[in-house]
């Protein structure tokens, strides 16, 4: 026993030790210059109700909104020191690239190409997803490849043209396809009769079917194509230490989701954090976890209370609270789902 109480004790003081030293060695241009305008420009979707979208008081909400609020919260302590940035599918990666904004996100699918050609940085999955399709109803079409000749409406600059014609050649038969830039002109388009139905991924498509005049004319066709879609982050390639900030963003509220902590206990929990270490480490009451990213140790505690744990903020967008999409391929690890995270530790 008393073996092991001194390897913890070591333990410990080497996690304070590198604390200290990691805390003084972190450079970030993105993360200084955020610090010096007070405020951090978030890259997001132009609007699309679950991850970004205006209310009727013209304040943006969605799950995509919640991690811009969520980052800010960590480095300027404040969720509200954000400039949203809406973005259409064509030039999002470009405005990153320019420095326009300093973390996209805008549900936007991990891939081969922008990992490696288009030097940015796939930074965390916040939203797991296949390309889905809804269709008229009165089409009597119940399934993708019953398409043929059919035409459907989709954003321009996604991989959503590229699976759509992996489709067709791999299954002889052509689907047609009218592009739009900005969701909503999508959405629109098929509404109004321009199109036999709206493809994107199965959290837009949910979105969209919630904007149409009659969403009972509209079915959701049962497969998708083009594979797993991870939606999530990027950052430009570069600045390390910005990227790992926005990465663990999102890991700690996975991990307060995992142990439980939500916005309504979370006061209870930092005024008596107990003896456990997880716990008492997300409090930052023990270790340097905030300083290892360039932030307070207070940056989780203002996160869960202000934005909230991983499945509060999916409940409030795409959950029950918002478009009723279940959580599926979005659960945690342990319960189902996709979700995972590291050690905390």
């Amino acid at each position: 026993m008393l073996r092991v109480s001194a390897c913890c004790a070591v333990a410990a003081s080497m996690i304070g030790f590198a604390g200290t030293s990691r805390a003084e060695e972190i450079k970030s241009p993105t993360m200084d210059a955020i610090k010096k305008r007070g405020e951090l420009v978030c890259g997001i979707d132009t609007g699309i109700p679950g991850y970004a979208y205006q209310d009727a008081k013209g304040e943006w909400q969605g799950l995509d909104v919640g991690y811009c609020r969520a980052i800010a919260d960590a480095l300027l302590g404040s969720p509200t020191k954000v400039k949203f940035i809406g973005t259409t599918s064509k030039v999002r990666f470009s405005v990153l690239a320019s420095g326009e904004i300093d973390v996209l996100i805008r549900d936007s699918e991990f891939s081969f190409t922008r990992d490696t050609a288009m030097n940015l940085r796939e930074v965390a999955v916040n939203f797991f997803t296949g390309q889905t399709f809804m269709v008229k109803k009165s089409l009597g079409v119940k399934s993708v490849k019953e398409l043929n000749g059919a035409t459907i409406c989709l954003l321009t600059g996604t991989t959503l043209e590229t699976n759509i014609a992996d489709y067709n050649r791999a299954n002889n038969i052509k689907i047609n396809t009218l592009l739009f830039e900005k969701p909503e002109e999508a959405f629109a388009a098929a509404d109004a009769g321009r199109c036999d139905g709206y493809t994107d991924d199965g959290g837009s498509v949910a979105a969209a079917r919630s904007t149409m005049k009659k969403p009972d004319d509209w079915v959701f066709l049962p497969e998708t194509i083009g594979g797993l879609q991870p939606l999530g982050s990027f950052t430009r390639a570069g600045d390390e230490d910005w990227t790992r900030l926005v990465r663990w963003v999102h890991y700690v509220m996975l991990k307060a989701e995992e142990m439980g902590i939500n916005k309504t206990n979370i006061g209870e929990k930092k005024a008596n954090p107990g003896n456990d270490p997880d716990v008492r480490r997300m409090v930052g009451v023990e270790g340097d976890f905030g300083k290892l990213l360039g932030v307070d140790n207070e940056w989780a505690v203002r996160i869960i209370k202000d934005v909230g744990n991983y499945g509060e903020l999916y409940d409030a967008t795409f959950g029950p609270e918002g478009l009723g999409l279940p959580r599926g391929m979005n659960n945690l690890y342990n319960k189902g789902g996709l979700q995972t995270l590291p050690t905390w530790h």
